[in-house]
């Protein structure tokens, strides 16, 4: 978490906040007319401040990685992590895995002729 000796305006529950879905960031008032803001990314390093760009307010984001799922952001693996944060756990097609690629090429020994 983040260090406790610095001055917070307010504590704000992550519930309360808005999600931007393109720009993977948190969004909440700021008194100043500005936005406090913080990033996904920031929310999964364990980060719970979030900064308003316009004036030198911050507040202490308030979520329980567990039991809320700070997960939007979408993996490679396909929609369904998109969706509910989750891999899917079916087999994958093995011309799409490059690995088995790498094995047959390094078991080919070049023969003298």
């Amino acid at each position: 978490m983040a260090d406790d000796n610095i001055s917070i305006y307010d504590e704000i529950e992550i519930e309360d906040m808005t999600f931007d879905e393109d720009m993977q960031i948190y969004h909440y008032p700021c008194p100043c007319g500005d936005k406090f803001q913080i990033a996904l990314a920031d929310l999964r390093d364990d980060e719970d401040i979030a900064v308003c760009p316009s004036c030198s307010l911050m507040i202490r984001v308030i979520f329980d990685k567990v039991g809320y799922r700070i997960t939007r952001q979408p993996r490679e693996a396909g929609k369904l992590s998109r969706l509910t944060g989750e891999q899917d756990d079916l087999p994958k097609d093995p011309e799409d895995d490059p690995e088995p690629a790498l094995e047959e090429a390094s078991a080919q020994i070049p023969v003298a002729a």
